[in-house]
């Protein structure tokens, strides 16, 4: 069975000049081909949870959930090193907001689904021999889960068997330690664009399968 996790770093705002919205925004996909995979890395998020990032804090200030965003790097290679040696691959497609002002100001509901679609087309869906799990964070209102999944399954029947069949399941962050590892390469690759610091990607970038950034 094929697991995938979609999480973004940045945001999709889009006025540059009365806010301070992100210059770029990053979808990631981390695929883990097999359980045993997907279940160790949960099993690595929860433990650094535990023993880093909640290590000695009252039970009144015990967090729920890894966020890259003011987690050290020291934490992140704590993460790391539990799960280097385990076979999952990361996707992700970066959007130079800046290159797309007018247009997408004008398309903002259909970004997302866009964006995550074309990083799937980079999945190699074919190799799929069992069921696909597809699990994104649950940042959407009803109308706009039930448009990605129709989009997303749309864009996969041509490219998974018949016989594969593909579930798609919106989760809350904190509730999925999966995606909380998403989130975790989704922002390396993210601030590497964004603020110029590849420090955390170094890290990881030996199972990166893709990484571009799009600005046509």
């Amino acid at each position: 069975m094929w697991y995938l996790c979609l999480d973004e770093s940045g945001d999709l705002g889009f006025d540059f000049v009365n806010k301070k919205p992100s210059k770029f925004f990053t979808i990631c996909l981390l695929l883990a081909n097999d359980a045993s995979t997907y279940y160790s890395i949960r099993r690595a998020i929860r433990k650094t949870l535990r023993r880093k990032v909640n290590k000695g804090g009252g039970a009144k200030h015990l967090k729920e959930e890894i966020k890259a965003t003011g987690t050290n790097l020291g934490v992140k290679r704590y993460f790391y090193q539990q799960v280097k040696d385990l076979p999952f691959e990361l996707y992700a497609l970066t959007l130079d907001k800046r290159r797309q002002f007018e247009r997408l100001t004008r398309e903002k509901e259909r970004i997302y689904n866009f964006i995550a679609r074309l990083v799937m087309d980079h999945v190699p869906f074919e190799r799929a021999d069992n069921r696909v799990q597809l699990i994104v964070d649950r940042s959407m209102g009803r109308s706009e889960i039930l448009e990605f999944n129709q989009h997303i399954f749309q864009q996969l029947q041509g490219r998974l068997s018949p016989k594969i069949p593909l579930h798609i399941d919106h989760a809350l962050s904190h509730e999925e330690p999966a995606l909380q590892a998403a989130d975790l390469f989704a922002w390396g690759i993210f601030h590497r664009h964004e603020h110029g610091d590849a420090q955390w990607q170094e890290v990881f970038k030996e199972k990166i399968r893709y990484d571009e950034l799009y600005r046509e």
